[in-house]
């Protein structure tokens, strides 16, 4: 029997890859206790180099949930648009398979399409990243997928590369229904004002330097240059490109698990598998993020509705 292979730090952690070109299980901390300094900086290291870290048996408050996301930026508000339903911590969203009714929602279930999406991206400044934590976890079904959008821009041809390096795209924030209804309240919340942004279709992380593959089927309406027809066109090829199996990760979920990704260079697909009558809750934090910029200079702005 092979095993994982493992990169041990000078400071007790230990890293172990779970795909070829993203994910790493983070083993050795306690994350309900102060990170140093020292901590905080590796752990920010494997997140740059992996695009998505997890964590197993840390049985948080959530406290010691926002502690953890302060160590690395500044918490936003749960939502752009969506109310936090915890008063005490206004940070924290909750995913729940069964807060939406009839068991769908963006918690994982079947009234909203699950799209892969980078989160918030029809705001100016989408997060740097995510935190989500596990709290109630059926006992299978209810993965959740990410995908390495740097992989998935170097992987494109020169010709396309070209292309896509001075284009820009208009993000909204889209709810697709897949069937149903969604509870009418919840619906208005979610798409608020219309809110849009226009981002480069190739971002450069601010911390590497890499480029981003920076669109995502939920969110990413049109391609500014080119004609809707065009748009639609080159989005699909692009869309299709980004989910290839060879640059995603898998990750079965326990209670107390946690996943930190960057969300500068990542997408991830929310999971439909979870059997009737099975309860998933989950919940987040967002680190905010800066003004995304491309390789032309281009920086994201607002669209007025």
């Amino acid at each position: 029997m092979t095993t994982a292979p493992t990169t041990a730090s000078e400071l007790g952690l230990d890293i172990r890859p779970m795909a070829g070109h993203i994910g790493a299980e983070i083993l050795g901390v306690d994350l309900s206790q102060p990170l140093t300094p020292e901590l905080v900086a590796e752990i920010r290291a494997t997140l740059l180099a992996w695009k998505v870290v997890f964590f197993r048996d840390q049985d948080l408050t959530q406290a010691q949930h926002l502690a953890f996301a302060q160590a690395f930026g500044e918490p936003t508000k749960a939502h752009p648009t969506l109310p936090s339903q915890f008063p005490d911590y206004p940070q924290i969203l909750l995913l729940d398979n069964q807060q939406m009714g009839g068991g769908g929602g963006m918690g994982g279930g079947g009234t909203v399409e699950s799209r892969w999406h980078t989160d918030v991206t029809f705001i100016p400044a989408p997060p740097m990243g995510s935190i989500l934590r596990g709290v109630v976890v059926p006992p299978y079904g209810g993965d959740t997928q990410w995908t390495n959008l740097v992989v998935a821009y170097d992987r494109l041809s020169e010709p396309v590369k070209a292309m896509i390096d001075g284009l820009h795209a208009v993000h909204h924030n889209a709810l697709p229904i897949k069937r149903g209804d969604l509870p009418s309240k919840l619906a208005k919340q979610f798409l608020g004002d219309g809110l849009r942004s226009v981002h480069p279709v190739v971002r450069v992380h601010p911390e590497t330097g890499e480029k981003i593959l920076f669109v995502n089927p939920n969110f990413t309406s049109h391609i500014v240059e080119l004609s809707r027809n065009e748009s639609r066109h080159l989005l699909a090829m692009l869309y299709e490109h980004l989910t290839d199996a060879e640059f995603t990760v898998r990750f079965r979920w326990q209670p107390g698990s946690i996943a930190f990704w960057d969300n500068r260079s990542t997408s991830h697909l929310v999971p439909t598998d979870i059997p009737a009558g099975m309860h998933r809750s989950m919940q987040r934090i967002t680190i905010a993020g800066d003004l995304p910029k491309g390789p032309d200079g281009f920086e994201s702005h607002a669209l007025d509705s």
